[in-house]
């Protein structure tokens, strides 16, 4: 018998991770299908995509992008759909099997929440929307049949390594940091960090507000939110290692004191293939770890005088409620900030402390207030500033 197509929604298939996306369905030799890809305003791109994929659906998310833009050369079979609107309808559509949350920041949470409530599997980049609305997220999935599969590379490699013991065997996980740029800096010389130096990452090729999460160990700290929902964890469960060399991508202790560890090379189209073929394996175009050559593993703790943003997500992973969307909301318009040369780079995180710290904590928000409380922690960043 012939295997089974699973269709593909890509929502951010211009970014980074809807790139190498493409590329693991391109390869996946009929198997995955984009049934629709969707851009917010680098629509050429998006279009050039829809030639060579021809999915059901395009989706551009700017409806003002969209309304200047001349579709030339899309595909006959291809419809254009606009706005959030739009999102929402692709990541609905009877017949896509896989939704992959692949839009930065808390835009993605509109399309993911959409996937979720009709049941999908969600193989998610968009930590985000955990981090926002974990447990609303978690118990939605739950309550309509949806799976989620994380792609994040570090909650990928928990995935994969608690397979390795039951789950009342679990002692706790370790996530792993590279340390981004600056890990050997002193306090004195991140003072004078500028965006070149935050958008240099020694390992990894990612975009510009991810890049500058990396270098705060802002994403390290969302990482450990988002890790409390997808996994049910406690927040004493959850820890952070730098290595540097980024080939460990994070580790399961056992409460026998067994450590697994996932291991690959830092190239973001492994643990997008395993999620589009979970439970499978499958060969792939992801690059291999070759272990003919020497290979130097490094790991040492993080300091959390220097990267202050590891405390922040110990604390709100601790506190749940409505901190998860301050802090993520703020640290968008505080990196926001940085890039465009308003704000120092070692400014991100206290504008992050400051603007949690005066907002009104409700334990149980709805996701209607969650949403209003990301708009409003976006604007005390701008008065802080």
């Amino acid at each position: 018998m012939a295997a089974a197509i699973s269709n593909v929604a890509v929502l951010g298939s211009t970014g980074s991770i809807g790139r190498s996306t493409l590329e693991v369905i391109a390869a996946a030799e009929g198997r995955l299908r984009a049934s629709a890809l969707s851009a917010h305003c680098n629509l050429a791109q998006l279009e050039e995509q829809a030639v060579r994929f021809a999915p059901h659906w395009l989706v551009a998310s700017d409806a003002e992008a969209a309304a200047r833009y001349r579709w030339q050369n899309l595909p006959r079979q291809t419809e254009v759909l606009v706005g959030p609107e739009g999102l929402e309808r692709a990541a609905t559509q009877a017949d896509v099997d896989i939704v992959v949350a692949a839009i930065v920041g808390s835009a993605g949470l509109r399309g993911t929440w959409a996937a979720l409530e009709a049941g999908k599997t969600v193989a998610l980049a968009n930590k985000e929307t955990l981090v926002m609305a974990g447990p609303l997220v978690t118990r939605l999935a739950a309550e309509r049949g949806a799976r989620i599969v994380p792609i994040d590379s570090e909650h990928s490699a928990v995935f994969q390594a608690l397979q390795a013991g039951r789950r009342e065997e679990l002692k706790r996980i370790i996530l792993t940091a590279s340390g981004g740029p600056f890990r050997n800096y002193t306090k004195e010389q991140l003072s004078q960090v500028t965006v070149a130096d935050a958008l240099r990452h020694p390992t990894w090729a990612m975009g510009r507000k991810i890049s500058v999460d990396s270098a705060t160990m802002m994403n390290k700290a969302l990482e450990m939110i988002e890790a409390r929902w997808l996994f049910d964890l406690n927040p004493e469960q959850i820890s952070v290692v730098i290595h540097p060399q980024s080939i460990v991508h994070s580790l399961v202790e056992f409460v026998d004191g067994s450590v697994i560890a996932q291991m690959g090379p830092p190239d973001m189209k492994l643990p997008i293939q395993y999620a589009l073929t979970y439970p499978e394996r499958r060969a792939g175009v992801a690059s291999k770890l070759d272990l003919t050559r020497a290979l130097k593993l490094e790991f040492e703790p993080a300091d959390p005088e220097r990267f202050p943003a590891l405390a922040l997500g110990a604390e709100v992973a601790t506190s749940g409620g409505t901190s998860g969307a301050v802090l993520n909301a703020a640290n968008e318009a505080a990196v926001a900030a940085f890039l465009g040369g308003t704000i120092r780079f070692t400014d991100i995180v206290p504008a992050c402390r400051a603007v949690l710290e005066h907002h009104d904590f409700d334990p149980q928000p709805s996701l209607a207030h969650l949403l209003e409380l990301d708009r409003w922690a976006r604007q005390e960043v701008s008065r802080w500033i």
